[in-house]
């Protein structure tokens, strides 16, 4: 298939820049096989079946981006570059692998100041990116980094605001738990306690297992022929308790539906067989494109994606391209909020989503 399949025109105007608050206030648009329906997030319990279990992204988002300085000294005193990072993963080797601009103006073994107690040194270069060492680890790390650090918010929101204090709030999930995301699993912004406890109350089951959402989840795709991109690789786990809870609900004829492209990717690549998830833990590249057999997920409640991007690629695969277009077309007609801080999308395809 072609990019220009997953094409769209999006009026500027309805690019989300802050969440709805409270947050299950948001709206949602529910397509439920060839019906589509204006609801609200907090109707969500109302949607599902008692037995149900939602498959939730556990991961937290860390405050990836940060402002320092590099002095150097010379016969004429100190000179000083203002540095940007935005880290992306971490090494094995301890280092982290970030963006860094202008990364011209930072010669290797160089130091970055980000505070009084945070700094890092440029240790070597990857495919125009940069390792750093800092000067702490663990958690003298952690907390040194949430003092020093801003959200990461999406290209498309920075462009338009600076990163503040209330994202630090807004850009995370209520369950976040494991630290390493640079992005948000962004369906998951739209639950609060008391969508929450409204599931709880229908009988509506949770799973939560986790995947570091990378970066590369705003890269654009860059060939015309999309079986020629090469997916970005994100570290994800599933635990033992998790993939038993997901058969357990497929074995007695429950709905899995994940929240989140994120969570939907690292359960159909712990997938071992039509319905059976097996305990899993490493990097996924998996790439879902119209023609792939859904194995665990039954339907999706997801965010409205970018144009031409991956994630367009995996709800047309889950609810047929030209379903989509439709979709997509009555969201812009009705004004939905369109990408992280936007609406929510609930996708419940016509038929059983897994395949044998």
């Amino acid at each position: 298939m072609k990019l220009s399949d997953f094409d769209f025109d999006l009026p500027d105007g309805l690019i989300a820049t802050r969440p709805a608050k409270p947050r299950s206030s948001a709206r949602m648009l529910v397509a439920d096989g060839d019906t589509l329906t204006d609801r609200t997030a907090i109707d969500l319990a109302q949607l599902l079946h008692p037995g149900d279990r939602l498959v939730l992204n556990d991961t937290r988002v860390i405050p990836a981006r940060l402002f320092g300085q590099r002095f150097r000294h010379g016969d004429t005193g100190q000179t000083a570059a203002r540095i940007e990072v935005t880290l992306l993963e971490p090494q094995a080797s301890g280092t982290w692998r970030a963006l860094i601009k202008p990364l011209k103006k930072l010669r290797d073994g160089e130091t970055v100041v980000f505070s009084d107690a945070l700094s890092a040194r440029l240790v070597g270069r990857v495919d125009g990116t940069g390792l750093l060492e800092f000067n702490l680890t663990g958690d003298d790390f952690d907390t040194a980094l949430a003092e020093a650090g801003h959200m990461p918010l999406p290209p498309y929101i920075a462009a338009k605001r600076a990163a503040d204090a209330q994202d630090h709030e807004d850009y995370q999930t209520v369950w976040a738990a494991h630290s390493g995301a640079v992005a948000a699993p962004t369906a998951s912004l739209h639950f609060d306690d008391a969508l929450l406890n409204s599931l709880r109350a229908r009988g509506v089951m949770f799973t939560h297992v986790t995947l570091h959402v990378g970066a590369g989840t705003f890269l654009p795709v860059k060939v015309d022929d999309i079986a020629d991109h090469k997916m970005h690789a994100e570290w994800g786990e599933v635990r033992a308790q998790a993939a038993d809870e997901i058969n357990a609900t497929i074995k007695a004829g429950g709905r899995i539906i994940p929240v989140g492209t994120t969570a939907l990717r690292l359960i159909e690549s712990a997938a071992v067989a039509p319905g059976t998830i097996a305990p899993w833990t490493g990097p996924t590249d998996i790439f879902i494109t119209p023609g792939f057999r859904f194995q665990i997920a039954d339907a999706l409640m997801t965010n409205f994606h970018l144009p031409k991007s991956t994630l367009m690629m995996l709800v047309s695969a889950l609810m047929g391209v030209d379903r989509v277009r439709a979709i997509y077309s009555h969201a812009i007609a009705q004004k939905y909020r369109f990408f992280s801080y936007g609406d929510a999308s609930l996708l419940i395809p016509p038929h059983r989503a897994r395949q044998s």
